[in-house]
């Protein structure tokens, strides 16, 4: 079991390049993350590869009973490894945050350690018989994150070694330091070379990673901007490719829906990871007959809820990771009062103050074509449209080139299981916004991407279909 102390100590550059590391809540040094080239890549990848057969050899059980070692170690070192996360991506230890995030690598590992994934028999009767098996692919390329730094590598990591494959992961940048110690702790319990992390920038690194020939398989999380550049890089290889891209989530609250019991699970569906989560609620349409009184009732929510360092255990809000981010959302917030928009909470940053808390902020009043709800603020700020026409409203939310996921709100489950059928998105919830599964498949549609994670369908995604007939 690792203390803070310790774990820091294991993961920290001792020499070779380096980068500063910081409190996005303080600006308080933390230590020195290491920067890896293209060589270091290259030989983290030929480590991989010499690796991968003995670890497909072993019988599926001792796969399995790997993970759970490895979910295991996890355990043991939690509160270590959610101090670590807190410090470097600036998320609060308590609520759906730093504790739970590290609680979720563990549960996820178990999950796809557990999932079962038996040969198929497609064809069995007179015409003839063939069964589905499915095949590592070999070594995976996993690119991950920095908003749920460990929690999304887990999610490309446990399935993929599950499978049979053995994997290369390049961390963000921005939380390089976190990645490294949920690898180094799960490497305490796993064969050497089955699991490899080489930290280096995505320009060099992360792009040598995508063209390389010797990777079956990449796993990605972040923009759309990037997906594409992955998908090109990867084509000549013809790589299989995971891509979870940007979104833009829409919620439409229909008239029957009662303000008050919805604003609690409406403000964590927008302001969970303070708005840095891709599936988070990023645009909400509201009836004109309970408009007035869902912004009050969320204003009332929001107001209540502490934003501050992470480490302070009252906090369940924390700063934005990097400034590039505060940014952005103070950019857009900005243009929204400049069109006329009504600020009803926040908007208000002290842009001089360490860290890069930006407050909780509430936008009313605004078109439903100014930027701040055209582009994904990645943030919390939340812009809040008043709509009289269902169709109408129904065309806003998919006119959009993204389609990561949606939700409808309404007390009357038949309707909004109707609206819900007309939405284009990977998850359309009920109710909620944004909560995951480990067996329910998730990722996008149109430009948030292809492929789905976790479950049956996770592991699928992670292995060669390889049918025998006859």
């Amino acid at each position: 079991m690792y203390t803070y102390e310790s774990l820091l100590a294991a993961v920290v550059a001792s020499d070779g390049e380096t980068r500063e590391v910081t409190d996005p809540a303080t600006g308080e040094f933390i230590g020195l993350a290491p920067v890896q080239d293209v060589a270091a890549l290259e030989a983290a990848i030929d480590t991989a590869e010499a690796a991968q057969p003995a670890w497909a050899a072993l019988p599926d059980e001792e796969r399995i009973a790997y993970l759970h070692r490895a979910a295991d170690a996890i355990k043991e070192s939690s509160e270590a490894l959610a101090e670590l996360l807190s410090r470097e991506q600036g998320k609060p230890l308590n609520g759906p945050n730093a504790r739970f995030e590290v609680g979720g690598c563990e549960v996820w590992t178990r999950a796809a350690a557990d999932t079962p994934l038996p040969v198929e028999v497609v064809v069995d009767d007179e015409s003839g018989y063939a069964e589905m098996h499915y095949r590592p692919l070999g070594v995976v390329g996993a690119i991950s994150p920095w908003n749920w730094p460990m929690m999304i590598s887990i999610w490309q990591i446990a399935p993929s070694l599950r499978m049979g494959n053995t994997v290369v992961i390049k961390p963000a940048e921005t939380t390089t330091l976190s990645v490294l110690a949920l690898v180094h702790v799960m490497n305490q319990v796993l064969p050497e070379g089955v699991l490899n992390i080489v930290p280096g920038p995505g320009s060099t690194v992360g792009d040598a990673l995508t063209r390389s020939p010797k990777i079956a398989k990449i796993m990605f999380t972040g923009s759309t901007p990037v997906g594409k550049r992955i998908i090109e890089a990867s084509a000549p290889n013809v790589t299989r490719l995971t891509l979870e891209l940007g979104g833009n989530d829409a919620g439409i609250v229909l008239p029957d829906a009662d303000p008050a019991a919805i604003a609690e699970d409406l403000f964590w569906g927008a302001f969970i990871n303070t708005g840095q989560t891709c599936a988070a609620l990023k645009r909400l349409y509201v009836h004109e007959s309970v408009y007035d009184a869902v912004v009050e009732e969320l204003a009332k929510v929001a107001a209540d809820v502490p934003m501050g360092v992470g480490l302070d255990e009252q906090n369940v809000l924390g700063p934005l990771q990097n400034r590039a981010q505060f940014d952005v959302v103070d950019r857009l917030v900005e243009s929204a009062k400049a069109s006329g928009a009504r600020i009803v909470l926040g908007g208000n940053p002290d842009r001089e103050a360490p860290g890069n808390f930006y407050p909780t902020t509430l936008v009313a009043d605004i078109d439903p074509h100014q930027e701040l709800v055209l582009e994904e603020q990645f943030g919390p700020a939340l812009p809040i449209v008043k709509y009289r026409d269902l169709d109408e409203v129904v065309r806003l939310a998919n006119e959009l080139e993204v389609g990561l996921g949606s939700s409808v709100w309404s007390s009357d489950r038949a309707q909004a299981l109707a609206v819900a059928a007309r939405l284009q998105a990977g998850t359309t919830w009920i109710n909620s916004h944004g909560g995951l599964h480990p067996m329910i498949p998730f990722g996008g549609a149109k430009q948030s991407g292809y492929g789905r994670e976790f479950g049956v369908a996770g592991l699928k995604a992670v292995a060669e279909p390889h049918v025998i007939s006859g």
